[in-house]
């Protein structure tokens, strides 16, 4: 008996060792950005934007290339940590360029795309998008902001691994200068070194015959929080707007909120009474005062819940299925929105639909 606990002590003493050892790297290799950077841009725009002529903007959650419809997340109540193997990444990232060169926008905001990350078979999904697709917007600017920046996440079982992942933007536009700004972070020491480090990637475009930008504000909001991350995030996005605002700038800002907007009737799309579904939180929209307009469409849900794979569910239907409305757009009162709707491509590559917006700048 002895012997046995002897042996236990011992088993017991090796995995704490490596649990410390494993924090004690990721708090020596923790990702920690300065409150703001400035973002290298590569490539540049070949026009200016335009004062009286339609622009149209194109925002996506790419689930990183991996969460297509046959996949389910461990986070959202699934299974999978990895769903999907190079071929499967490549083949959602071909649908996802066939997409947007359908689209054809002038402005490309992307939020879960990955560089070099384990679940995303270290494809740089970026570089991918510009070398197989024929879209002129790929052969302009470019700037990525890192919010997902940890060399091994150690949970669950099997491990996430290495992840590089954050904002990618893309435009034909000819771009003055882009910077990151950084989000609070709603968790602590050792949590801190292995989750992400949310931010916002702030893009200023020169308009065309004025002194004014037009500035671009893409972003992905907290999710798997208490629901006070989300809140201190949405109120430094509603600084950052203001401060544009107050100088006569245009502003559009979006992307994944991970939030329902509360001039939003999302009635169509109700949450289900499912255990341990994945619930988001609520912008008032009221809080943000006159000078901007939040919008999305509530015909078509943007997003779709991880619990099960979407290509095997036995029933689609918003009663049996769950959906959101979480993904959106908010705009200046100086720009006049003709159109924004959510292409609804079903779910093949991305757990998210895009959402598209045209737009003049008044």
């Amino acid at each position: 008996m002895k012997k046995v606990l002897c042996a236990i002590g011992v088993a017991l003493a090796m995995i704490l060792l490596v649990c410390a050892g494993i924090i004690g790297y990721l708090t020596v290799d923790e990702y920690s950005p300065r409150p703001v950077e400035t973002l290298e841009v590569e490539g540049e725009g070949h026009k200016t934007v335009p004062k009286d002529s339609t622009i149209r903007v194109m925002s996506w959650n790419l689930g990183y290339g991996a969460l297509g419809d046959n996949a389910d997340f461990f986070m959202d109540g699934g299974k999978m940590v990895y769903s999907a193997d190079k071929e499967r990444v490549l083949a959602n990232l071909n649908m996802d360029i066939e997409a947007i060169e359908k689209v054809s926008p002038d402005i490309l905001m992307f939020q879960e795309m990955d560089t070099n990350s384990a679940r995303s078979r270290f494809v740089n999904e970026p570089e991918y998008m510009a070398e197989h697709s024929d879209a002129e917007i790929f052969d302009g600017a470019f700037a990525f902001a890192y919010n997902f920046k940890v060399s091994f996440v150690p949970l669950p079982v099997p491990p996430i691994g290495k992840v590089n992942a954050g904002l990618g933007f893309f435009t034909d536009y000819e771009v003055t200068s882009a910077e990151r700004l950084a989000l609070p972070c709603p968790f602590t020491w050792p949590l801190s070194t292995m989750n992400l480090k949310r931010c916002l990637q702030e893009v200023r475009m020169p308009v065309e015959g004025t002194d004014k930008e037009l500035v671009i504000i893409n972003l992905h909001l907290e999710a798997y929080d208490d629901g006070e991350g989300k809140i201190a995030q949405t109120r430094e996005l509603k600084e950052v707007i203001n401060k544009e605002i107050e100088k006569g700038n245009y502003v559009v800002a979006g992307g994944d909120f991970n939030q329902i907007f509360s001039n939003a009737d999302t009635s169509k799309f109700p949450m289900l009474d499912r255990k341990d579904a994945w619930i988001p939180g609520t912008i008032d929209v009221t809080e943000f005062g006159n000078e901007v307009t939040f919008l999305t469409d509530t015909d078509v849900p943007s997003c779709r819940s991880l619990d099960r794979p979407y290509d095997t569910a036995e029933s689609k239907d918003p009663t049996d299925f769950q959906y959101y409305v979480i993904d959106g757009l908010i705009v200046s009162s100086n720009i006049e929105v003709e159109e924004i709707h959510t292409e609804d491509l079903g779910f093949v590559s991305s757990d998210h639909n895009p959402i598209v917006m045209d737009f003049k700048l008044k």
